[in-house]
């Protein structure tokens, strides 16, 4: 058979550009990272041929002894990992995820979730009104406290006042430990199941840097391509404490996922969640997920040297949100905000993703802040010296910027984001900072 490039040159070469893209740029979106070689000779093998609609030993199609062993040595991986008794490892990502704890536990349109709000960074399946979970639930959303934390004893009484069958607690811009355990409190109280989504943090809490939620929850759901370093997928897993609650527990889930929401698992992705568990079990593993935690608390100090607003005034973990609101130029009139900023950070050579922040009086295209994270240029074995550097050169793309507003009038500021971009592209001093950039990650190989 013909290689990529003899059967097809476009996506070759586009596939060789986004390579170099990846080589050449500070990639700082937390909810991103760099796989191994193994996990993506896994992804890329021969299992890509296979369907295998089922559960080990109990499939619908032949041909699946191999299959099996994969999918059981994944599972078997994630419960040691994890210490749980039950994993399912087939959801192709978190929201899917997400969707078959719900359909699993909860009667559409009649019982209500109760989850961090979308708008003070939770995710969009935890109820948010424009996903499926706002749509075919009853949303009770929490939200976090003016210093940017959770509060814990507000969560309680609005629990206790609502009554949801199911508490979500995990986020995807919360910059501080969850304390996974006052939660457990807050829905033992009311007879709630607790959900908890670890997506982000769940490398932090196999390296030991967060607590783990194991002893306080029902059901845990993860995705696996954030800090755990591995494809795009997820997996559901059903604690101890979940099993004594509801023996079926874990039947309904693994009916909830098949046949209920998906058909055949993506058996190369299987694979490679094993790799990167079977990784995540070495000790050089923690070691990299503290240096992580270093990482982004000696960016989170370099940054408020520089006069940044942190949401929380810093970080516990993997990342930071930044409220870019007092970055101004005219102090009377409205700062830079997180549009703006993270095109002009891509250009320089920096990328992270805008991002609301609490109380955000900013509509959702053009946010207060930005959200950036270590776990990738951590994986290129970047430590707290080169946070230093980093945190000078956001400033400087900032310093560089800040006299740009958005236009206050709707019907403006198209234009003005069409005219911001074209000159963005074209400025010396942000395309000084790429150079210097590309320079700079020459030093710290992709792997």
């Amino acid at each position: 058979m013909k290689n990529l490039k003899a059967v097809d040159p476009q996506i070759y070469e586009l596939i060789r550009e986004e390579e170099k893209r990846q080589e050449e740029v500070l990639e700082m979106i937390p909810s991103e990272n760099y796989t191994s070689k193994a996990v993506m000779e896994a992804l890329g093998s021969v299992l890509t041929n296979k369907y295998s609609e089922g559960y080990p030993r109990k499939r619908y199609y032949q041909g699946n002894r191999i299959i099996d062993s994969i999918e059981t040595l994944a599972q078997e991986r994630a419960k040691k990992l994890f210490g749980v008794p039950h994993a399912n490892v087939q959801p192709y990502s978190g929201s899917p995820a997400n969707a078959a704890v719900y359909f699993a536990l909860l009667e559409p349109f009649k019982d209500k979730i109760m989850g961090l709000s979308l708008a003070f960074g939770g995710h969009l399946t935890h109820g948010s009104p424009v996903s499926f979970s706002g749509k075919y639930f009853n949303i009770v959303p929490y939200e976090l406290n003016e210093k940017g934390l959770l509060d814990y004893d507000k969560i309680k009484d609005l629990a206790t006042s609502e009554k949801p069958k199911i508490i979500v607690c995990g986020a995807t811009a919360y910059p501080r430990i969850i304390d996974f355990k006052k939660f457990g409190e807050i829905a033992d109280g009311i007879g709630a199941y607790l959900l908890a989504d670890i997506s982000h943090i769940a490398g932090l809490i196999v390296g030991e840097t967060h607590p783990s939620p194991v002893s306080y929850s029902d059901v845990i759901i993860t995705t696996t391509h954030k800090t755990l370093r591995g494809p795009r997928g997820a997996m559901i897993m059903v604690t101890d404490k979940g099993l004594k609650k509801d023996p079926e527990l874990a039947d309904k889930i693994d009916k909830a996922v098949f046949p209920g929401l998906q058909g055949g698992p993506h058996d190369n992705q299987t694979a490679a969640i094993a790799v990167a568990l079977r990784e995540a079990q070495d000790k050089l593993f923690k070691v990299y997920i503290e240096q992580v935690v270093r990482n982004a608390k000696a960016l989170s100090k370099e940054l408020l040297k520089f006069g940044f607003s942190l949401v929380s005034g810093g970080t516990d973990n993997h990342l930071l949100l930044i409220d870019l609101s007092n970055k101004k130029a005219n102090p009377a009139k409205g700062g830079v905000n997180g549009a703006l900023v993270a095109y002009a950070l891509e250009v320089a050579g920096i990328v992270v993703n805008k991002n609301a922040v609490p109380n955000d009086p900013m509509p959702p295209f053009y946010p207060s802040g930005i959200r950036l994270g270590t776990p990738a240029i951590t994986t290129r074995g970047m430590k707290e010296k080169e946070m230093v550097k980093i945190a000078s050169w956001i400033n400087q793309v900032i310093e560089e910027i800040k006299g740009d507003e958005l236009p206050k009038e709707k019907e403006s500021r198209s234009y003005f984001w069409k005219e911001f971009r074209r000159r963005i592209k074209e400025n010396k001093r942000l395309l000084g900072i790429n150079e210097e950039i590309k320079k700079f990650t020459q030093k710290f190989p992709v792997p």
